[in-house]
């Protein structure tokens, strides 16, 4: 017989809360990354065969390469709600042969909350260099201003801050413990 309080159903409320949203970014990033990746080979193939006629289209080259830039976001965000990121692997490992499970648990603890404030600053500093790209730069092609097309580089920071924080969130016993009723 279980007793939940209200401060317990209230953190259930809050997990189950960010692992729809969680989920939602995983199946938006998926989905979108997908989108992009045809989308850069559909118009790389276009140009090259465009080529033979000598027909440049000018747009094409800049579009590929700011989508190649949301395709390295949007991998990235899928990666780290994969737990496929980049990690101090070696020490985790050890700790793990070494049966020093708890250890192990602080150390992600660590690495997530330092991808955490990486990317908060990060993404501080994108927010600004947006910020300056609407003041001082113009139009790059298609009639989008720069501002909008470097903005890729914010939403990608907070796309992955999210999922970093997720992870450090259901690193605790009681929220996994939480998270895991929503999936079932």
């Amino acid at each position: 017989m279980t007793d939940i309080t209200g401060l317990q159903r209230y953190v259930r409320r809050i997990v189950k809360g960010a692992t729809f949203l969680d989920k939602l970014i995983s199946n938006l990033a998926l989905y979108s990354l997908m989108f992009t990746v045809l989308t850069m080979l559909f118009m790389t193939i276009l140009s090259i065969i465009l080529r033979r006629w000598q027909i440049t289209v000018l747009w094409i080259d800049p579009c590929v390469r700011h989508l190649f830039f949301l395709s390295a976001f949007l991998g990235g965000t899928l990666a780290i709600g994969r737990r496929q990121h980049i990690a101090v692997d070696i020490v985790g490992k050890i700790l793990e042969n070494a049966q020093k499970f708890t250890l192990k648990k602080h150390l992600e603890r660590i690495v997530y909350l330092v991808a955490m404030i990486t990317l908060s600053w990060l993404t501080i500093g994108a927010i600004q260099f947006v910020d300056y790209a609407f003041k001082y730069e113009g139009v790059e092609f298609l009639g989008i201003h720069r501002g909008v097309l470097v903005s890729i580089i914010p939403f990608g920071c907070i796309l992955m801050l999210y999922r970093f924080f997720y992870l450090f969130l259901t690193s605790f016993q009681c929220f996994s413990e939480a998270s895991t009723e929503v999936h079932s």
